[in-house]
């Protein structure tokens, strides 16, 4: 496993990760708070805890690269630079959300950005960025393709068929697993025959590296490596972060299964608290972090109130004529 390499990374760009961060971290925390007050139609599945590995990641990519992820994908949508309002709205279901308030909290999605969709289906998303990597590999302008998933998306087929073509063709796709230990309320063990997914690689001779997925640090040098690899002709590359989502799977779940003390050893591990204390080694003090913290609070307060007066989608929404002219990813 990949030590801890914050010294490689700039003071800017750890600053960076940080903001985006504790961005996901307080979005997230308030589409909890959201649900709870009937805002939120329909469940959620958050990600706290796992910040780290969406930001660390996608901090390598470039503007033209494109990715998919999970329902669980708030995180990665934001690290992108989707915008906070835009985010919400579509959560709320509002007309000014990302698809217009049509696709709600698991189908975030913004061309613009690269952002191709996150998927319901568990692994849906995997094989919708192998194509998105053959579409690079034949535009030769050095693009690259990004897909996030669960462990428990490694069980199936779609994993597996996307591997294989990946390697066979050598396309330039990162595939990024987010091992949170846990398929909806089910440990790995349970489900699959071994804990290092990264293994899996192997069958099909792909370059894989399991990391820290809670070193933010950690994760972007991995990731960078492997795009790296991948824009320079090298093929795909599987990177496991080992992670853990501090709430349910989903607005009804309270947890029951996990064994006494697990949350609260991965709380002391809380990738946001390691950054902290990163940049305080390079000279951040106290104040000049809360000072990112209370910047980050009025961002999203403006943008949760401006989501939450937002107009509702009229039926003529609906229309393809009323998409395709929306200007809506």
């Amino acid at each position: 496993m990949i030590e801890s390499s914050s010294a490689e990374m700039s003071t800017a760009l750890l600053r960076r990760c940080y903001e985006k961060m504790l961005l996901i971290r307080m979005f997230e925390d308030r589409v909890h708070e959201a649900f709870q007050k009937g805002l939120v139609f329909g469940s959620t599945h958050l990600c706290q805890g796992q910040e780290a590995v969406s930001v660390g990641a996608i901090e390598t990519l470039r503007p033209d690269d494109t990715l998919t992820y999970t329902y669980r994908g708030h995180g990665q949508v934001l690290a992108r630079g989707m915008s906070p309002e835009a985010a919400f709205a579509e959560i709320f279901g509002r007309e000014t959300g990302c698809s217009r308030g049509l696709g709600g909290s698991m189908h975030l999605a913004d061309l613009s950005r690269g952002l191709l969709g996150s998927f319901a289906i568990v692994g849906a998303g995997i094989p919708v960025a192998a194509g998105a990597a053959i579409s690079a590999q034949l535009a030769g302008k050095g693009q690259v393709a990004m897909t996030f998933f669960g462990d428990g998306a490694t069980n199936i087929g779609a994993f597996h068929e996307s591997m294989n073509l990946a390697a066979v063709w050598k396309l330039p796709l990162i595939f990024i697993c987010e091992n949170n230990l846990y398929g909806e309320y089910s440990p790995i063990l349970l489900t699959t025959p071994f804990e290092d997914l990264a293994r899996r690689a192997a069958a099909y001779n792909m370059a894989a590296e399991i990391v820290d997925g809670n070193d933010v640090a950690v994760v972007y040098r991995a990731t960078l490596s492997a795009v790296e690899r991948a824009r320079g002709g090298g093929g795909p590359s599987l990177i496991e972060c080992k992670t853990y989502r501090h709430r349910g799977h989903s607005r009804s779940d309270p947890c029951k299964y996990r064994p006494p003390g697990e949350l609260e050893s991965w709380l002391a591990k809380d990738p946001i608290v390691r950054c902290e204390a990163a940049l305080k080694a390079v000279h951040f003090s106290t104040a000049d972090l809360e000072t990112i913290r209370r910047e980050v609070i009025q961002k999203l307060d403006d943008a949760f109130e401006k989501a939450a007066a937002a107009p509702w989608p009229e039926v003529r929404d609906l229309s393809s004529e009323a998409l395709s002219g929306s200007g809506h990813g």
